[in-house]
């Protein structure tokens, strides 16, 4: 059996009490074991320069706050160690999502937690189901998303991305417990094919009624800061924002230059829209509020301000009092000779995956090789458009050698390895059919002590672990802000998703799961399906909040 994997936790974290959570480094104490550096996140101590890893472990996130304050605390002395009842609590912790602990001893260095990995692999290989979905850190919030780039009728690449982001948000949210609402419903039936393409879901019916633009109309016109437009065409009134802002002791962040909205009958229906929905919303849990979040491209930004401003202005009951606006940076492709909106660039990724698919697998005339195709170009499409921070340019490259399934960086090579995982599983219940293997044992039975490879510690303790601690992270918006702006960590899973599929391909190329077939060996193989298993579980869940089926061939 492996040496315990000790957790090591430095003097010196600094004297800011602090309860955000914990990171760790894999690295090696000076016996040359496998031992991580444990630093509070933000604070001002002199933590070690310990590697900085994908892991995010739950240990100390079980600690209360008062423990973490008191860690924090005692660190500045370097004679004082780290309070005993500190200790005691660690090591007893027993709880979903909490490896068990070993033991803990003080040190020059700090406090070192061994954990020991077979006792680890066990409670998590028996309890999968607890590392596949986020804790429920949305549960109870409810939030309208508006995704302002649907009211386009010609979608362009930066329209594109919001949209993905978007629906990503909506799915992330859903899983982390909250109630979700999206605005504008899609009445185009040319946007509603290509949302469909894209696997995006959107919904296509309205929640306001002519009535609803009526009586904003009533309002507009008694309000100080609007007069009427005149008989033209151009708009029904010119409403002033400024007057209206210097008036207002609300958010900061709105661009100095707005100035005179001229107002529309289509603007009062999306305002109609914004709070129809939003008086769904707070009908449906009486005594809440609802959030909105309004995702929009950095094109759309300003306009999309001045409709915030205007929904203030014709509010009675402040539910626009909650508005922000996630905003997506602009999205370029330096090397196409003319501009490319969405629907051209989704054709341009399609026609390359199809063509490599005949180069490797020749006629794809039937139907499950043309939907395989269909999804293999939606996974490359969402991970070129979220893989980088939501409010950050893209430049995107047309040629196609970003997108093979043996770029480690392409959605391909996710769905690659995902096809992989699908195989393994294919190829062993198929053994066991013919009588060449035993069939699966129950979870109590499997012997985790055979677990000895270092990539299996690594897909455990890099992935599996910290996979729920992602997902939460990905769905905190942070509402309380002064500002109108918000972020959202939206490339999170795409970021996590590739580095999974690379630690599992790296195993997976250099350990043979399905052995021969001979009963002493049967037990390793039992619990190395086990944890491939787990990964499984995991990438699915992954995927599922990018709206991507997963494949069994590709």
């Amino acid at each position: 059996v492996p040496s315990p994997t000790s957790v090591h936790a430095p003097r010196g974290l600094g004297s800011v009490p602090l309860a955000l959570g914990i990171r760790l480094g894999i690295g090696e104490n000076e016996s040359g074991s496998p031992c991580a550096g444990v630093g509070a996140r933000g604070g001002r101590g002199t933590s070690p320069p310990a590697p900085q890893p994908r892991a995010l472990c739950r240990l100390l996130h079980a600690v209360p706050a008062r423990g973490v304050a008191a860690l924090c605390s005692h660190g500045d002395a370097a004679s004082s160690g780290v309070p005993q009842d500190i200790v005691e609590r660690l090591v007893s912790l027993k709880c979903p999502g909490v490896p068990p602990v070993q033991s803990c001893q003080q040190g020059q260095a700090g406090l070192t937690v061994q954990l020991e990995r077979a006792a680890v692999f066990e409670q998590v290989l028996s309890t999968i189901p607890t590392y596949t979905k986020p804790s429920c850190s949305a549960c109870g919030q409810s939030i309208l998303l508006n995704c302002v780039s649907l009211r386009s009728r010609r979608l362009s690449l930066s329209h594109l991305r919001a949209i993905l982001v978007a629906d990503h948000l909506a799915g992330l949210l859903r899983a982390g417990g909250a109630e979700v609402y999206q605005v504008p419903a899609v009445a185009e039936e040319g946007i509603q094919a290509f949302l469909h393409q894209l696997r995006v879901e959107w919904p296509s019916q309205a929640a306001s009624c002519p009535e609803d633009v009526v009586a904003l109309k009533q309002a507009l016109g008694q309000c100080p800061h609007a007069t009427a437009a005149g008989a033209g065409p151009e708009g029904l009134f010119k409403v002033s924002l400024k007057g209206f802002l210097q008036e207002q002791q609300g958010p900061e962040g709105y661009d100095p230059n707005l100035d005179v909205f001229l107002v529309t009958e289509e603007t009062l229906g999306l305002v109609a829209e914004l709070q129809s929905t939003v008086l769904r919303c707070t009908g449906a849990a009486p005594g809440g509020c609802c959030s909105v979040v309004h995702v929009v491209s950095c094109e759309e930004e300003f306009w999309q301000q001045k409709v915030d401003l205007l929904w203030r202005m014709l509010d009675p009951q402040a539910h626009a009092a909650l508005q922000k606006h996630l905003v997506c940076g602009s999205v370029k492709v330096p090397d196409s000779p003319s501009p490319l909106d969405a629907s051209q660039y989704f054709q341009i990724r399609r026609s390359q995956l199809h063509a490599a698919s005949v180069l490797k697998y020749g006629d794809l005339a039937q139907d499950s090789w043309s939907e395989m195709v269909d999804i293999l170009t939606c996974a490359v499409v969402r991970f070129e458009m979220l893989s980088a921070a939501h409010r950050n340019q893209i430049h995107l490259a047309l040629e196609d050698t970003g997108i093979s399934t043996k770029g480690t960086r392409s959605g391909a090579f996710v769905m690659y390895n995902c096809a992989r995982l699908a195989t393994l599983f294919q190829s062993y219940r198929r053994a066991v059919e013919r009588g060449v293997y035993a069939a699966f044992p129950p979870a109590s039975e499997l012997n985790f002590a055979s677990l000895r490879e270092e990539g299996e510690w690594l897909l455990l303790f890099n992935n599996i672990l910290p996979f729920p601690e992602v997902l939460s992270q990905a769905v905190q918006l942070p509402f309380s802000g002064k500002g109108i702006r918000v972020t959202a960590n939206t490339e999170a899973v795409c970021k996590f998703l590739v580095h999974l599929s690379m630690d599992f391909s790296s195993y997976y190329n250099r350990v043979h799961i399905l052995g021969e077939p001979l009963p002493h060996l049967f037990s390793q193989m039992f619990a190395r399906l086990q944890l491939m298993s787990a990964v499984r579980d995991v990438l699915h869940s992954a995927l599922a909040t990018l709206h991507l089926p997963p494949l069994s061939q590709i």
